[in-house]
Parts: structure tokens; C-alpha cells; sequence
């Protein structure tokens, strides 16, 4: 009876020998990359080996359903097209991309054993055009504004920001949901605000931003057309109205709709002198100004959403009435005065007034110097005061005397010769009696 035995050899590779590559080292291995494609477009997929010894390389799709086999095309799709086909690269393409191809694409290299490498192609669904709702115009100012924008069909979800006159607003809701394809999704986004006349014109956008629009975002915009009460104000063509004068009151009014033509009242009551208070359309001119126009002059405007009014208060000023440089008599008549007053300071008091100087007087303007002739003017007159003094001290020291007494007996005297000659009796006795004038 034959017997059967078994050999059992194990071999190592000697560290004396160099190591022999094996078959399917790293050279023979295909490769591959990821792909992502926006819906509709081409997905390009290509497989290369590095080295390859006449060995089939082969795609195909999620399915496992072989797409080319070299260069030879296994199913058939119109959309599927080769690029290269070579013992080195397997390239193809799918045109027309949809949704329902995105998955792992396989490439596999016929050796032994068979190697594979996976692809997965990622396809981006494209957001529609957004849409803004919920507007409706005009808007009273005060209401409360509740824009919604809304776009379908992204993948991955897209993002969705609000600007108002290009400047962004954050303080928004967003709301994201899945599409009836479980591949796509719908997001929405409110913007709420109270209605200001500020945003009357404004534009509101809504902009979409997604990887497959390439850097070029989807807009949609709505012009807000606001309605709000007239904004009153006068403006006053007269900072210092002066009797005599004019003045043009300008009411500038604006509300949307446009304010109608705007009404002028004085005190609460009808303008009190047409024939110098003219009206004419927004604007009031009042001409030759006297205090009787003094008072509070009312704009009013109103359109169909309301009305509003401001006042102007007018309050007319005296003639001002500008004294030239050389008009300073009342300070040279006071200097004067003070001047005769200190009489034991003459010469020194003189100098002062000849050297005042008038402070309203203009520099470098020529004319006469009325400090200097006010000057003169009280010199002269201290000396003349002086004078008078001294003269009467004089006259009073050298008045001769007179009798205090008259003759006794020129009374009864029947006539003038009589009383002379009675009157040379008491001539001794008068020289005793005598007084004096100081």
C-alpha cells in the first residue's frame, strides 16, 4: 500500500540577496480622484498606473455596471464617452449630470489579484432663482414689514443673506427642509422691521450664495415705497430783521404722497396785511417791516396720510444806527466838566484830557483830532474861571469904605441944602464908624 507523505518548505529571503519586487507592488496600482460636478455639467473620471504589464484596467458606475472595458464601451449611455484609453490611464466622461449619478465610481486593474480604486462623484444641485413675498405697497410708516425670500433645489443647503442699500442686516430667521427627492432643500429666510420714512426707496435684496454658482450669487430685490406724514420747516431768509426791511419765509415740506400747497397763518389767525404779506406757493414774503408784524407765523401741510405744521417766531428790530468814529462829543463834554472841577491840578489834569483819545475811533483813518482841540477847549476855560477868581478876590480886598451911618438932622431937613449943611456936623463921628467887605 502506496504511503503518502507530506513536504513542508518555508523560504526567507536571505538579508545577503536583494529583494525582488513583487507583482501588484505600489507601481501596479491604479489610481484615482474625487470628482464634483454642478448639476448639468461634465464629470471627467480617470484611473492611471504608473506600471502595467498589458493588464485590463476597467470603470464602473455605482451600480457596479461596467461603463468601459479598455477602450471598449460596456453600456450604453449616450452621456458616458471615452477620453483615453491607454496600458497606463482610463479616462471617460458623463455628460449631463444629474442628481441620481452621484455615488462611488470604481476603477479596477485586472491583475492577480484584481485591485481597485474608488472615485465618488459628488454632484451640486443648483438653487433656483430666489423669490421675495410678502410685500405689498405702499406701506404705511409705523407697520410692521414681514419679507420672506425663498429658493429650492440646493445641495448642499444654500445660505441666504438680506442688505438694505447694500448694507447687511443680520437679525433675520432661516428655515432649511428637504426636498420630496430626499437630495435637495428648500431654505427661506424673514426679514421683519417696523416701516421708517428712512426706508421710503430703500432697496431690499436677497442674495443666495452656494459652491456651485461659482462665486456669483443669485439676487432678488424689492424697492420699498413707504407713505408718511408731511416734515415741516421754515427757513428764513433774515437772521435780524430791522424796520423797513423785507423777509422771505421758505416752508419746506416733505411726505409721500406729496404734501398739498401749504397754508400760512399769523397768531392762529388769517394774514393781516395781504398787500405786504404775499403768498406764493410755499413761500411767504412780508415787505417794509414795522413792529406790527411781530408774532408767530404757522406752516401747515398735509397729505392723505395727515398733516403737520411748525412755526416761526418773528420779532422785528429797531433801525440800528452806526455812529461814525469822529461823533464823541458826550465823552469830550464830560472830560471837560471834571476838568474845572480840580483846580489845584491844572497841569496835569490838561495833559490828561489832551491825550484822551476817543477808543471808537477807527486806526489809521486821518482827521481832525478831537481829543486834542477837547483839551484846549477846558484849558481855556480853567484859565478863564482862574481870572474871574482872582479878580474879585482883588476888588474885594481894595473897597474903599462908606459911612454906616447917615448925618444926623438930614432927615427933618426941609430941603437938599439944608441936609448938607446938618450933615458936615457929624462928619467927625463917622470916621470912627466904619466896616469893611472882605
Amino acid at each position: 500500500m502506496p504511503s503518502f507523505f507530506s513536504l513542508s518548505l518555508s523560504l526567507s529571503p536571505s538579508p545577503h540577496l536583494p529583494s525582488l519586487p513583487f507583482l501588484g507592488s505600489q507601481g501596479q496600482f491604479p489610481l484615482t480622484q474625487n470628482v464634483t460636478v454642478v448639476e448639468g455639467g461634465t464629470a471627467n473620471l480617470t484611473c492611471r498606473v504608473d506600471q502595467n504589464d498589458n493588464t485590463s484596467l476597467q470603470w464602473s458606475n455605482p451600480a457596479q455596471q461596467t461603463l468601459y472595458f479598455d477602450d471598449k464601451k460596456a453600456l450604453r449611455d449616450n452621456r458616458i464617452e471615452l477620453v483615453r484609453a491607454s496600458w497606463h490611464e482610463l479616462s471617460i466622461s458623463v455628460s449631463d449630470v444629474s442628481l441620481s449619478d452621484e455615488g462611488q465610481y470604481t476603477c479596477s486593474l485586472f491583475t492577480m489579484p484584481v485591485k481597485t480604486s474608488k472615485a465618488f462623484l459628488t454632484v451640486l444641485g443648483v438653487p433656483e432663482k430666489p423669490q421675495i413675498t410678502g410685500f405689498t405697497s405702499p406701506v404705511m410708516e409705523g407697520e410692521r414689514m414681514q419679507l420672506t425670500c425663498k429658493t429650492s433645489g440646493s445641495k448642499p443647503a444654500a445660505d441666504i443673506r438680506w442688505f438694505k442699500n447694500d448694507k447687511e442686516v443680520k437679525d433675520v430667521k432661516y428655515l432649511k427642509e428637504e426636498d420630496a427627492n430626499r437630495k435637495t432643500f428648500t431654505v427661506s429666510s424673514t426679514l421683519d422691521f417696523l416701516a421708517d420714512r428712512n426706508d421710503d426707496g430703500a432697496v431690499v435684496s436677497c442674495r443666495v450664495d452656494h459652491e456651485s454658482l461659482n462665486s456669483t450669487p443669485q439676487i432678488a430685490m424689492q424697492v420699498l415705497e413707504i407713505h408718511y406724514t408731511p416734515l415741516v420747516k421754515i427757513i428764513s431768509s433774515n437772521s435780524w430783521p430791522e424796520e423797513g426791511q423785507s423777509i422771505v419765509l421758505t416752508c419746506e415740506s416733505k411726505g409721500k404722497p406729496v404734501p398739498e400747497p401749504v397754508l400760512w397763518t399769523k397768531d392762529g389767525g388769517e394774514l393781516p396785511d395781504p398787500e405786504r404779506m404775499v403768498v406764493n406757493g410755499r413761500v411767504l414774503s412780508i415787505s417794509f417791516l414795522n413792529k406790527t408784524d411781530n408774532g408767530t407765523y404757522r406752516c401747515e401741510a398735509k397729505n392723505p396720510i395727515g398733516r403737520n405744521s411748525t412755526e416761526y417766531v418773528l420779532i422785528v428790530h429797531d433801525v440800528f444806527n452806526t455812529l461814525l468814529p469822529t461823533t464823541v462829543i458826550p465823552s469830550l463834554t464830560t472830560a471837560t466838566v471834571t476838568t474845572t472841577v480840580a483846580l489845584t491840578t491844572s497841569k496835569t489834569t490838561s495833559a490828561t484830557a489832551i491825550s484822551t483819545r476817543d477808543p471808537n475811533a477807527l486806526a489809521g483813518k486821518t482827521g481832525p483830532d478831537h481829543a486834542l482841540i477837547g483839551g484846549i477847549v477846558a484849558v481855556v476855560v480853567f484859565v478863564t474861571l482862574c481870572s474871574i477868581i482872582l479878580l474879585g478876590r482883588y476888588l474885594a480886598r481894595h473897597k474903599g469904605t462908606y459911612l454906616t451911618n447917615e448925618a444926623k438932622g438930614a432927615e427933618d431937613a426941609p430941603d437938599a441944602d439944608t441936609a448938607i449943611i446938618n450933615a458936615e456936623g457929624s462928619q467927625v463921628n463917622a470916621e470912627e464908624k466904619k466896616e469893611y467887605f472882605i
